[in-house]
């Protein structure tokens, strides 16, 4: 197979998602502007002619809306029963899929493809049906408006104020096999609204009113002639890359701008863009690198990625390939694409180009036969190129190339003697190739070429009679020699493109890998300042520059976020130049057009928010531009570090807007149960006062002793609430410090139990302490406090049944339990109960206490070394259980206890 038959072979891609529809159903949708065109009247219409062609087909389901003429077409066609369903007391008709699928016909039609299904559907919605039944290997036939695609959803809203709640992926009309436009003028629409042809007549006047306006509808018209023109567009490309047809169809217009290596390609992209405009064509910016030539101007590569971003911001797709033929790879992705128009800029060529041949303008513009070229004139791209300056570098490096020739081409000719002296071969040209192809591969082109014409002369000179002169007597002997001459040549040039090629790779290669580890690098760093030290570093290493430096704006001053060699502070020159990259987003200081004496040249490290740091660099030779690898190396390992930068800023705001949800939602709930918690006590409070200050003796003795003891409630609830609030405090700070006593946990328990006593005097307390509990290391009084708290709880959610405190010895520790018959406590809420201001709710659904108890008493008991979990069910299926586990004090101090 032949090149050019192997690039007019169909497109895999396209044959695939070909295969992927064998044995699948064929979608056909009605699309319409809008409800009445007639989209379901023409389906209809469609379907009676197919059966009457002898074809299987079925109605499925069609929504008539009480249309008689819709209704008419009906007949004569199988109808499939609706299923009825049951939503929110009312019965539903739905399709039922279920008979569709046993049925099996050959074509089954489903009208309202955007239609919402019943709960108790399979699906949620109609479309997903249709899938199944495609699936199935049933064809479909469907109808919808087009403001039911998803994608325009809201610019349907935007046009027509009403809010589209039904829609359908653009994937399903993407993949139809058929589109079919039902499409009327405005005005018919609007007559038929009249005529009661679309809704009855109260709804038809309000639906003029809103929807069915003529400007809502040509919009809605529109739109819908575009999106089909548009299907149609795709299925054509389709078209041509299954079967290997090589464009264009001037169907609709589709631009390709070719960008080049000079400063003419913005003009180029700029004038694609307007062109795209005017037309309301999709445009690509294509660039194609000659294969093995890489560029090696940074000048050239800024070039490339400037027009290229340019086309990106612009709206192009942008796509860059690689080939030996420029013109035929341009021309050949051209009609792969079905291009109908190229724009680019004049090549500017030199006098051995218009010698060698024609210029990349003039064969695109021979080569396009049906394809209509724009070429752009732009003055930057008419001035003559600068004269080149040959660096001395390049004249060392052909001179070694040349002695290296020489060399090899000395070590041949002794090697020849040896030969001719012991085997006296007829024709010693053919050794001659060795210096040839080692030149080519140590040294390069200029070597293999030097050490072809040497090998040449000194073959004629020392072993060709006549020898020492440069006579061949012999006209095959000259024949010989020449043909020797080119093979050397032809040789040393694949030998020299090979080692080219190969140290070209092995370049990109160390790039890859350097960019490789780079990133592992950006993602292992936590911080800004890890990230901004790694990217220091990184193009430190990549550059082997003196210096690097990495600013950063703080409060209106640039910060040294990190320097490597490690670096003060800048001078006035050099801070004034990142002040410029920064504010303006450009590059400024050497080698560029602002501050150029300055030693640093800085690059703004620009992202979607903008510009967030500034990277200098000092380069090695302040003479000399930076070269394509380093311009390439320092461009990628810049996005790199933006995109790493612009992640930590990001992961530091959400740490922080975390932390301020947090804060927010704390300060809600404090001041939701200060509101609460503190204002209950002092109602009762006041009240009572105002009562006993009003009234006085007028009140019986019994009344006034219930007055007073309410006061007296409210004011221990109060202090309790403001004690805990206080406990919170000291254990957030880290200001708690427990003592660290014996404490007999079973007197603890008792003097805990009488003062329940007196605040809860309704409810039942029981305690079991076995006789052999040992005593613990702690703090009584703190202990005191979490037992409190824990039947307080109990008394909140346990309800007046009371609570149950238990406590035993279980090895080497002490456990202590407060068991509560409450409701209980969900599983995934047994940690959760611990957090601050968390609070379950009573049975009528208000919310008691702080939810401060329970987070204070881990806090104090996790603070006497302690652990506390909670556990439900705890009896009988119910109940909460507070389980608290201490270790228990060493045996000779519990003696010296009893003794």
């Amino acid at each position: 197979m032949s090149r050019d038959e192997f690039d007019r072979r169909p497109d895999p891609d396209a044959l695939l998602a070909l295969s992927e529809k064998e044995g699948q159903g064929k979608l056909r949708v009605f699309l319409g502007a809008a409800p009445g065109v007639g989209k379901t009247y023409a389906m209809l219409l469609r379907a009676r002619a197919a059966k009457a062609d002898g074809l299987d087909i079925v109605v499925g389901l069609v929504e008539t809306h009480g249309r008689a003429e819709t209704q008419a077409l009906l007949e004569g066609l199988d109808v499939l029963p609706r299923r009825r369903s049951e939503y929110k007391g009312r019965a539903i008709d739905e399709f039922d899929i279920d008979a569709a699928l046993a049925r099996k016909p050959q074509l089954i039609v489903v009208d309202e493809l955007a239609h919402t299904n019943a709960p108790s559907s399979r699906h949620p919605k109609r479309w997903q049906d249709v899938e199944e039944l495609l699936q199935a290997g049933i064809d479909v036939w469907t109808a919808m408006n087009v403001q039911h695609l998803e994608s325009l959803a809201d610019v349907v809203t935007r046009i027509t104020s009403v809010a589209v709640r039904e829609t359908v992926p653009d994937r399903l009309l993407q993949d139809a096999n058929d589109v079919i436009l039902v499409d009327i003028t405005p005005d018919e629409l609007l007559q038929r609204l009249k005529e009661g042809k679309v809704y009855v007549p109260e709804t038809a006047r309000r639906a003029t009113q809103n929807f069915f306006t003529p400007r809502n509808l040509t919009a809605l018209r529109e739109l819908a002639l575009r999106r089909t023109a548009e299907r149609v567009d795709d299925q054509m490309v389709d078209f041509l890359r299954q079967g290997a047809i090589e464009g264009p169809w001037a169907t609709s217009e589709r631009l390709l701008v070719c960008v080049g290596h000079d400063r003419t390609s913005l003009a180029v992209v700029r004038a694609g863009a307007r062109l795209a405009t005017g037309l309301n064509a999709p445009w690509i910016a294509l660039y194609v690198q000659v294969a093995g030539q890489e560029e090696r101007s940074a000048e050239t590569v800024r070039n490339i990625d400037a027009a290229l971003r340019l086309a990106e911001r612009l709206g192009a797709q942008v796509e860059r390939l690689s080939g030996d033929d420029l013109a035929a790879e341009v021309l050949k992705y051209a009609r792969r694409e079905n291009i109908t128009q190229i724009v680019l800029g004049r090549s500017r060529a030199g006098r051995l180009t218009r010698l060698l041949g024609r210029s990349f303008t003039e064969e695109i513009v021979r080569r396009s036969k049906d394809i209509a070229v724009h070429v752009v004139v732009d003055d930057i791209g008419t001035t003559a190129p600068r004269p080149r300056r040959w660096r001395l570098a390049t004249i060392s490096e052909a001179g070694v190339s040349v002695l290296g020739a020489i060399g090899a081409v000395s070590l041949t000719v002794a090697f020849g003697y040896l030969l001719d002296y012991w085997l006296h071969p007829p024709n010693l040209s053919v050794v001659f190739l060795l210096p040839v192809v080692l030149c080519a591969a140590q040294f390069g082109l200029i070597s293999a070429i030097a050490a072809a014409i040497l090998s040449f002369l000194a073959c004629d000179f020392f072993f060709i009679e006549p020898r020492y002169v440069f006579t061949i007597s012999e006209p095959q002997e000259f024949l010989a020699l020449v043909v020797s001459l080119v093979v050397a040549v032809i040789t040393g040039t694949l030998a020299s493109k090979m080692r080219d090629q190969a140290q070209k790779m092995r370049r990109r290669a160390q790039g890859a890998q350097a960019l490789f580890e780079y990133s592992r690098k950006l993602s292992a760093a936590k911080d800004l300042d890890e990230v901004l030290w790694a990217a220091t570093m990184q193009i430190q290493k990549a550059l082997n520059a003196p210096c690097v430096v990495m600013m950063m704006p703080n409060d209106g001053a640039l910060r040294l976020g990190a320097a490597w060699p490690p670096l003060d502070q800048l001078d006035a020159g050099e801070a004034a130049a990142a002040r410029w990259a920064l504010e303006k987003g450009e590059a400024a200081g050497w080698r560029t057009g602002t501050l150029p004496s300055v030693r640093f040249q800085f690059r703004p490290l620009a992202t979607a928010r903008g510009v967030l740091a500034v990277c200098g660099v000092e380069p090695r030779h302040p003479s000399e531009p930076f070269s394509a690898e380093e311009e390439s190396a320092l461009t990628s390992l810049i996005e790199q570090s933006c995109v790493a930068i612009d992640r930590s800023m990001l992961v530091g705001e959400s740490i922080r807007a975390a932390a301020l949800e947090e804060n927010e939602k704390l300060r809600t709930t404090l001041l939701a149960s200060l509101s609460h918690d503190l204002r209950t006590p002092l109602t009762s409070i006041t009240g009572a006062v105002t009562s006993l200050r009003q009234l006085g003796e007028k009140l019986p003795e019994a009344d006034r002793d219930d007055l007073l003891l309410s006061i007296e409630e409210e004011a221990g609830r109060l202090n309790r609430f403001i004690a805990n609030l206080l406990d919170m405090s000291r254990i957030e700070s880290g200001a708690l410090s427990p003592r660290r006593d014996l404490v007999d946990a079973a007197d603890v328990i008792r003097r805990v139990v009488e003062r329940c006593k007196k605040s809860f005097p309704t409810q039942k307390i029981g305690i079991s302490v076995a006789s052999d509990l040992p005593p613990i290391r702690g703090d009584a009084n703190l202990l005191e406090q979490v037992l409190f708290n824990l039947v307080d709880n109990a008394h909140k959610y346990g309800g007046e049944t009371g609570a149950i405190i238990h406590a035993r010895r279980e090895n080497e520790d002490v456990v202590v339990t407060v068991t509560d018959e409450g409701p209980g406590v969900k599983p995934a809420d047994l940690e959760r109960i611990f957090e601050k201001f968390y609070r379950s709710g009573r049975v009528d659904g208000r919310k008691a206490g702080t939810g401060l108890g329970l987070s204070i008493c881990r806090g104090l008991v996790s603070a006497m070394g302690g652990t506390i979990v909670a556990q439900s069910p705890a009896i009988r299926r119910k109940g909460t259980r507070i389980v608290m586990r201490f270790p228990a004090a060493l045996q000779p101090e519990r003696q010296e206890i009893v003794a």
